[in-house]
């Protein structure tokens, strides 16, 4: 009789492992969680104790920033995913916030976002308004013409040509500086029209952004010739918050290492791109 209570004992316990085993298969994965904590005060405290925020990203740029059904989808998108849940903040309470070239610094600088991850060139000018973590990719400026266009092999056939970009960009700046004629517009979606029709002789900027318009529009129009600068693309923040921009830095060089970079660039661009290592980061001085 004793032995028997005592199987019957064990078989209970068993079965309730057993159902503890099955009831955690069927839960949802666990909230990520900050790696370490925070000094008290710092941005990171205080996004890890609010469980959300906010970041400025492009809805107009297939492969990095567009937006779709359930909100916008690309590799800058996952970036900010992979910060946030640095900080213990699930991708569902991110708010992403369309934000276009030309309000990328007022953007920061009200607040209005905590970030921009937004095909974001580095240069000195930016950098007296704002402060960037990264790079975390390196494109480069080159051109998009009709399929048809073969008389457009480089920059130098810009020249007193009238082409299309985005106001506020580096790009922007490039055409005037190489003797084009701008015809300037607040997203590249918008310098579709104007290629087709024929009132530009091509649209001009970072190349990745190209390759999606080109992959979005197939059979319509061609990337011409090479690079022709370097844009080392960075993640946007306030201009004094160096504590937060090591962070993020921190969480870019663990990504590049631990692969979780390679599989956001792999699920989104790499569908169209190649995949290259990424930069370096720079934790330059203020």
């Amino acid at each position: 009789m004793k032995k028997r209570m005592l199987s019957v004992i064990g078989l209970a316990a068993a079965s309730m492992l057993i159902l503890a085993g099955c009831a955690g298969t069927d839960e949802p994965a666990a909230d990520p969680k900050p790696v370490a904590s925070f000094a008290a005060g710092s941005t990171m405290a205080k996004l890890a104790e609010a469980g959300k925020i906010t970041i400025g990203t492009k809805f107009d740029q297939p492969l990095f920033g567009l937006k779709g059904p359930d909100g916008p989808v690309g590799f800058d998108v996952e970036i900010g995913k992979l910060i946030a849940a640095s900080l213990g903040i699930k991708a569902s309470d991110i708010t992403f916030t369309e934000t276009v070239s030309a309000n990328r610094e007022p953007f920061i600088e009200s607040g209005q976002v905590d970030l921009v991850i937004a095909t974001y060139t580095i240069n000195d000018k930016r950098k007296e308004v704002v402060s960037f973590a990264g790079p975390y990719y390196s494109a480069g400026q080159s051109i998009l013409v009709k399929a048809d266009n073969n008389s457009i092999k480089s920059e130098k056939d810009l020249v007193g040509q009238p082409v299309c970009s985005v106001t506020g960009s580096t790009p922007a700046a490039k055409l005037a500086e190489i003797g084009a004629k701008p015809l300037l517009t607040d997203t590249y979606s918008n310098c579709l029209e104007p290629l087709r029709s024929g009132a530009v002789v091509a649209v001009s900027t970072d190349n990745v952004i190209l390759a999606g318009l080109a992959a979005q529009n197939e059979g319509e129009f061609k990337i011409a010739g090479k690079p022709f600068t370097e844009e080392p693309y960075g993640i946007g923040l306030k201009h004094d918050d160096s504590d937060f921009r090591t962070f993020i830095n921190d969480v870019l060089t663990k990504a590049y290492k631990d692969g979780s970079y390679k599989k956001a660039w792999e699920d989104t661009a790499g569908k169209v791109l190649p995949y290259v290592a990424p930069p370096a980061v720079d934790n330059y001085s203020l």
